[in-house]
């Protein structure tokens, strides 16, 4: 059998005799079409403008000796094992003060901190905290959750009056966005994720529901439940799409007229640069690298942790002050830009230099 015509498997395992230490990276997101798995996506594709060799991670086998790039964090500290490679990871939220995973997880690595080689925060309150471990700060690197712009971009001439015609909500109405996950497990999710703050949001719902004529909630992501029951509760219309592709979500921004983050702790969330880039007024607790990245006022609206008036407050004010508006989106637009993945290169040189050889 000539090389060219065996199984890409047996291909790499046969090159790999000759590859020199630590110059091949694997990158292994997850297996859905969703989040972590465009994470993976896109550094890959940032790591080959860089000229670094990327290998499939599913050849586990080929690792040893190699550079291995884990998208979930769970994976290495949940149940540490010495590594037979350089091993780096993301770790974007976990505040210690509350989540026991956290804590333990912060603990693995204040124990195992010269066998780790990199990690990748995403905000300045997730730097600090890894940083209180002892791992040097030359491990370290600040790199916020970027986005891919090709996927996300403000709504057409039109197209909000046809995203809504398509998805049976009323052209008259006033659409709040809320795309993520906030329920425990993946079915139904009648227990709410506490850390994503979906009983700040129904809180913030229920003030605006008394200001706002035609308020209406658009809801993507898997395990809602608990957010649909305590709309219908409260008597305020609503859509829930659940997707089975991350890039679809794109189209969805362009039905909404604010999106309203209310969670207590966070990494990101994307939702933070897919709606500054898809030009939605957004209104956001302060997490994550919301914190970092909005300026209030300028591209967007900060209110403190668990404050559901404050959320009201600036949703209603963003609505009812157009030049404000147009102000914020437009600068919205400038700092997704800004921080596309496109405009990472130099900080992801920066992250693989002496990690990958």
């Amino acid at each position: 059998m000539k090389l060219k015509n065996a199984p890409q498997y047996l291909k790499s395992g046969l090159e790999s005799i000759f590859w020199p230490p630590h110059t091949r990276l694997f990158i292994k997101g997850d297996n859905a079409n969703w989040s972590l798995y465009w994470d993976a996506v896109e550094l890959t594709a940032i790591c080959r403008k860089l000229g670094i060799h990327v290998i499939d991670a599913k050849y586990r086998r080929l690792m040893k000796g190699q550079c291995f790039f884990n998208m979930s964090r769970y994976e290495f500290l949940e149940n540490w094992q010495k590594p037979d490679c350089r091993i780096a990871f993301p770790y974007y939220h976990g505040n210690p003060a509350w989540d026991d995973k956290s804590r333990g997880m912060l603990k693995t690595i204040r124990q195992h901190h010269e066998d780790i080689s990199r990690i990748q925060v995403s905000c300045r309150f997730m730097e600090e905290t890894v940083l209180d471990t002892g791992i040097a700060h030359e491990k370290v690197f600040r790199i916020p959750i970027g986005i891919n712009l090709d996927h996300f971009s403000p709504a057409g001439p039109g197209q909000k009056k046809q995203r809504r015609a398509a998805l049976g909500i009323p052209e008259s109405a006033v659409v709040i966005g809320s795309f993520q996950k906030d329920g425990n497990g993946w079915s139904e999710g009648l227990e709410p994720k506490m850390e994503k703050g979906p009983d700040i949001f129904l809180k913030a719902m229920e003030i605006l529901k008394d200001e706002v004529q035609g308020l209406f909630v658009l809801l993507t992501g898997p395990a809602r439940g608990y957010v649909k029951n305590g709309l219908d509760r409260l008597g305020i219309p609503f859509a829930h799409h659940f997707l089975n592709d991350y890039l679809d979500i794109g189209k969805y921004y362009h039905a909404l007229d604010a999106y309203v983050i209310s969670s207590r702790d966070e990494g990101g969330p994307k939702a933070v640069l897919e709606s500054m880039a898809s030009g939605v007024p957004l209104i956001s607790t302060g997490v994550g690298q919301a914190t970092d990245l909005i300026e209030h006022g300028n591209n967007g609206f900060l209110a403190d942790i668990e404050d559901a008036e404050a959320l009201a407050h600036w949703t209603l004010a963003v609505m009812q002050d157009k030049a404000q508006q147009a102000t914020v989106v437009q600068n919205g637009i400038l700092t997704a830009k800004a921080n596309a993945y496109t405009n990472q290169l130099s900080a992801w040189k920066s992250f693989m230099k002496g990690y990958v050889d």
